[in-house]
């Protein structure tokens, strides 16, 4: 099974693959700087929920390294308060820095506190990996035969702490010869799809195309889409579900058309604490992601532009969601997840 890996902790440094420079450079951030960290995620270099909060509970463990007793308590607010504020909808960051969080009160006084932190953080990556694959192996299910599938943005190796969600439950499948070919949505405004789920596909040799997001449409109009699934930020407690924007399209057109459309994520995403989509605080991006495309201007920078960063789709359009504890439908009920 190819391995890759969004973000690896070795001597003592994080490793982060630069997701800005992908398909065409390879470049790995290696860093011990929390700042260096957090800024990363703000630029997207580091991306998708499960991968985020495995790199801040990396982050906030490093932000104690070769800190004397006496600075720790300022050191660690410091650096949770501006990890937290990196990315607002994504619950999977709130999550570990929160369980880092609890590490620390309760060792923050022992000459070894920063190895404790560590060690928690690998736990939490070590889980995700682990959340990964039980969440492709109950996916499974979801195939009765060969199949075309649509996915949108990124769900893969690149978005986890292991080799995916919503794309490993395609990988599993494929492996065991269920996926006749993929529509990758190129993914506007920052082209997560067409540079990041074409990049994997393509490491693991699954027949695939890219599209832009407004031929998905026509796409199923032809009848060539047998599935939809994509992954989630935050899963509202009802179902209601934030992921990338666009998924919302999505779901509409899968409903008119009458074709599944599966949510893949692990329950770390859900949020028992929001009622429903409307509590699910969406960030808004600079407009610059919108007006540029990798640098260079596209269109008059004095334009207005609204950009935000997530769409949140009912839980009446979600067939189901998949995560590491089985296949939840409608109603969804939570509760002991």
């Amino acid at each position: 099974m190819k391995t890759i890996r969004a973000v690896e902790f070795k001597n003592d440094q994080l490793h982060i693959i630069n997701q800005t420079k992908l398909p065409l450079i390879e470049e790995f951030i290696v860093t011990d700087d929390y700042e260096r960290i957090a800024l990363a995620i703000e630029l997207l270099e580091v991306r998708g929920a499960p991968a985020i909060g495995v790199t801040a509970a990396y982050a906030l463990s490093l932000a104690l390294k070769n800190i004397t007793k006496g600075k720790r308590t300022e050191i660690f607010e410091n650096a949770f308060k501006r990890l937290a504020s990196t990315r607002p909808t994504a619950i999977n960051l709130f999550y570990a820095l929160n369980e880092i969080k609890k590490v620390f009160e309760k060792h923050a006084n022992e000459n070894n506190l920063y190895q404790i932190l560590i060690s928690k953080a690998v736990s939490i990556h070590q889980d995700d990996i682990k959340l990964c694959d039980d969440i492709a192996k109950n996916g499974f299910e979801i195939f009765s035969k060969k199949s075309r599938v649509l996915t949108h943005c990124n769900t893969g190796a690149l978005a986890t702490g292991g080799n995916g969600t919503a794309l490993y439950v395609i990988r599993n499948a494929f492996e065991r010869g269920l996926i006749e070919h993929v529509y990758a949505d190129e993914t506007r405004p920052l082209f997560q799809g067409s540079r990041l789920t074409a990049w994997e596909l393509s490491k693991l040799e699954i027949p695939f195309s890219i599209n832009t997001d407004s031929t998905s449409a026509f796409l199923m109009q032809q009848g060539k889409i047998d599935l939809v699934i994509v992954g989630a930020d935050r899963i509202a407690a009802n179902g209601d579900t934030a992921n990338k924007i666009g998924t919302y399209n999505l779901a509409v057109l899968c409903k008119y058309h009458n074709i599944p459309f599966y949510v893949a994520a692990p329950s770390t995403t859900i949020d028992k604490n929001c009622k429903n989509g409307s509590q699910i605080k969406i960030e808004l991006r600079d407009k610059k992601e919108l007006t540029h495309i990798d640098d260079k201007q596209i269109t008059m920078d004095d334009y207005q532009a609204y950009c935000p960063a997530f769409d949140v789709t009912p839980n009446q359009l979600i067939t189901a969601v998949i995560t590491e504890k089985g296949i939840h439908k409608p109603i969804f009920d939570f509760s002991n997840v």
